[in-house]
């Protein structure tokens, strides 16, 4: 169950972030010019230091939502690096999906994240629809934990209900970004970003066990 009041200080927490912006622009840069590395994931280790991967991958996705201004892309971005999955070309790909399109709909901590699942637990073979099925309930788990943590999986309802009492809905104008921007509105979305990645990451390190 949702803990609003816990939400809405994370959130504030988030605001008041001092961001260390040239280095995270380093990273970034790094990532687009050399592209995501290739990991050999082991499978102790990763066990081992679960709660460590989560908390890195929760930070990386509250920074690179906030330097790339979008959700999706940052959520994904941080499993993608964490995990070695997929290229730049994906997070590309990503850059009109934060609230599907800016419509409000789907969060882009869960877009973000099914992309990663997707990547992780799909198969190579498009044929394999077992896998594609076991694919999809491990995705519909993921939601239902966001859901449970964040209260909500609609980025207007996250915004109105969590963290700004309000649907600033960005997307609609210049206007409305502008607004979204003063009110610490690509800070306070990290909340959605990390909870996301942690839940994504969380799902993949369990499947090793």
């Amino acid at each position: 169950m949702a803990d609003y009041e816990a939400l809405k200080s994370r959130g504030q927490q988030l605001a008041a972030r001092d961001w260390n912006v040239p280095v995270l622009k380093a990273r970034i840069k790094k990532l687009a010019d050399e592209g995501i590395p290739c990991k050999t994931l082991e499978r102790d280790k990763m066990l081992t230091n679960r709660q460590i991967i989560q908390d890195r991958v929760q930070q990386r996705a509250e920074e690179y939502n906030l330097m790339l201004k979008n959700c999706a892309q940052g959520t994904a971005l941080a499993l993608m690096e964490e995990f070695g999955l997929g290229n730049m070309d994906i997070i590309k790909a990503l850059t009109p999906f934060p609230g599907v399109g800016g419509t409000g709909q789907t969060c882009g901590g869960i877009s973000g994240s099914l992309i990663a699942i997707g990547l992780y637990f799909g198969s190579d073979d498009r044929l394999d629809v077992e896998t594609m099925g076991a694919t999809i309930m491990i995705a519909q788990k993921f939601m239902a934990a966001f859901e449970d943590e964040v209260g909500h999986r609609l980025c207007a309802e996250i915004h109105e209900h969590v963290l700004f009492g309000r649907n600033m809905n960005p997307g609609a104008s210049e206007a409305h970004m502008a607004a979204f921007a003063k009110a610490k509105g690509f800070e306070k979305c990290g909340l959605a970003t990390g909870t996301g990645a942690r839940l994504a990451a969380g799902c993949m390190i369990d499947s090793m066990a």
